[in-house]
């Protein structure tokens, strides 16, 4: 307990070091570039995406000059962002073994206010913080963002990104949306490619605003803004018991709602987060804990030591982690603060500074002392992340039997809690037809990777019923840009507006060139080819042994709640548990 706890704490309570910035996700040079993201691992495998040509424009022309090459040319086109975070391999054009293009937008990056109309044109690269940092700046504030700053415009809008509220437009930023331009392929009469404009009255809109890439590029988007405002957050901590009962009446009690959930301690983290006056005192700062800056020393030795506990399947040990988290979290208040440091609740702060944070995605190139703690340079932290939204009814049935499991054996969700536990958000209804039909209930929760594929996990069996007890049995739809491929099967019966996307991508992509093996197993939501062990990794639902890893005891089984699950099992023999 003490080593770990210790290893927690200069985690969040050092000074935070000269940092080394994230990669960028385009390396190589002349005909040998590679594309990965920032994790260094994909969800669809691990391989990094090898890329033949890569434009970077910086303005709208240019990207109209880079996509008409491709389409008369016949070539596939991807678009990636400098920052890369999204973990499905959306953004790779191909294998390498026919031309593509990938069009990065690191360098296509301006920011315009329009004070008098509260709106915001910002490039498809240009990243989040600097847009938020120059709507602030300005007086305004953009009313609703992802917690992760790390990402662009472009990037966050296509993937349906999001922060937390069923109030007003709600928390996914492609709502605030009222104006997007797309460059899409064209024929020759066209010049091979031509800019779409559209706005909220155009057909076209409600396709465009979540597109996952396969449409076209987006080149730019207006975003609706309001007054500057401030808010006022706390954390209160309380038993677990009946929060599948009283989130709906939170989320409607408070703006920027959300809940955390330690399933293994019995604890619900109750985030109280409302706007406050602009004369409230107080110049608060959200800076998240998991995304500050960590010594490289720290973030390998926390993965050195859940290895260990892993290979010695010591369950205790990953308990030990969990409740040290909590406590180093709550220390720190999460990583609010009122100054430098974090001095008690409420916390009260711009917006602007208080809805979205990242530090570690921000870090000069001047030393190597500290990074992101999943820079894949470093042996540091490793992980899955399956996010998943509900229908409200449908979570009280899900947290009921999440619960039901947890019961059996509570330390066995020790795993999941010695990262964030599950992060319960919620986000309104959109007019986006790959947005979310209904206000929604959407859970986020990591969990241990390991670094060889073919190898099992510790209780690698309750997290895959957790997986499919939301996808499969409560019919959860997945978030775009996370998730393990199985997540996305049968994805199409779970979106009304479907069948209009689809028609929407026959329209303005109708050669394909902006599809790809990778992107197709996401839209396609369709079960890969299985192999063996494609279960570990989360690209198939096991049926057989092989799936699993029955060299190393695990074998497929049903689900000990949810029986119709099949899940990968450690059992001393396979007869057991059959």
């Amino acid at each position: 307990m003490l080593a770990t706890f210790l290893l927690l704490m200069l985690a969040t309570l050092l000074p935070r070091a000269i940092s080394l910035p994230p990669r960028p996700p385009v390396r190589g040079e002349g005909a040998g570039f590679v594309l990965s993201n920032a994790y260094g691992a994909w969800s669809s495998d691990r391989a990094d995406c090898p890329v033949a040509a890569v434009a970077y424009p910086a303005s709208e022309s240019e990207v109209v000059a880079a996509v008409a090459g491709a389409s008369a040319k016949n070539e596939r086109v991807k678009v990636v962002s400098g920052f890369a975070h999204t973990i499905p391999k959306l953004a790779c054009p191909g294998n390498g073994s026919a031309p593509s293009l990938l069009i990065s937008t690191a360098r296509y990056d301006g920011v315009a206010v329009d004070v008098a109309a509260r709106t915001v044109t910002a490039d498809a690269g240009a990243p989040l913080r600097a847009v938020i940092d120059a709507v602030e700046a300005r007086g305004l504030s953009l009313p609703a963002s992802p917690y992760w700053e790390g990402v662009s415009i472009g990037g966050l809008v296509s993937t349906g990104s999001h922060g937390s509220s069923w109030w007003g437009r709600g928390g996914a930023v492609h709502d605030y949306v009222v104006r997007l331009s797309l460059v899409v392929p064209a024929g020759e009469a066209d010049g091979w490619a031509r800019v779409l404009v559209l706005q909220n009255s155009d057909a076209l809109f409600p396709a465009a605003l979540v597109s996952l890439g396969v449409l076209g590029v987006v080149s730019k988007v207006t975003l609706a803004l309001e007054p500057r405002f401030k808010r006022s957050i706390s954390y209160d901590y309380r038993d677990d018991s009946s929060f599948q009962d009283d989130f709906a009446s939170h989320a409607a009690n408070h703006e920027f709602a959300d809940i955390t959930w330690y399933p293994s301690q019995h604890q619900a983290v109750y985030r109280i987060d409302d706007r406050a006056p602009l004369n409230a005192t107080g110049d608060g700062v959200n800076d998240f804990i998991g995304f500050q800056s960590t010594f490289i020393a720290v973030s390998t030795g926390i993965r050195a030591l859940e290895s260990a506990l892993e290979a010695s399947r010591n369950v205790k040990g990953k308990c030990t982690m969990a409740a040290a988290e909590i406590v180093a979290k709550r220390l720190v208040g999460n990583g609010l603060r009122g100054g430098r440091l974090f001095t008690g609740y409420p916390v009260v702060g711009f917006q602007g500074k208080m809805q979205t944070s990242g530090s570690c995605a921000h870090s000069p190139p001047t030393d190597l002392l500290s990074a992101c703690p999943w820079d894949p340079r470093f042996k540091g932290l490793f992980f899955y992340e399956t996010t998943a939204v509900f229908s409200p009814a449908r979570f009280r049935d899900f947290v009921l039997d999440v619960k039901r499991l947890r019961d059996l054996e509570p330390d066995n969700m020790c795993g999941v809690d010695a990262y964030n536990g599950l992060l319960i958000r919620f986000v309104k209804r959109s007019e986006a037809y790959l947005g979310h039909p209904e206000d929604s209930v959407v859970v986020d929760f990591n969990y241990y990777r390991a670094a060889d594929p073919s190898s099992p996990r510790l209780n690698q069996d309750v997290w895959e019923e957790v997986e499919q007890l939301a996808f499969v049995k409560h019919a959860a739809r997945p978030h775009w840009a996370k998730n393990r491929l199985v997540a996305f099967q049968g994805v199409h019966d779970k979106y009304p507006g479907w069948a209009k996307f689809a028609a929407a991508k026959r329209q303005l992509n109708p050669r394909g060139l902006f599809d790809s093996q990778w992107s197709d197993e996401v839209v396609g939501g369709k079960e890969a080819p299985k192999g063996d062990s494609c279960a570990l990794d989360g690209r198939c639902i096991c049926s057989e042994d092989r799936h699993c890893s029955p060299s190393k005891g695990y074998y497929c089984r049903p689900g000990l709640v949810y029986s119709e699950a099949r899940v990968c099992r450690y059992s001393l023999s396979p007869l057991l548990y059959k």
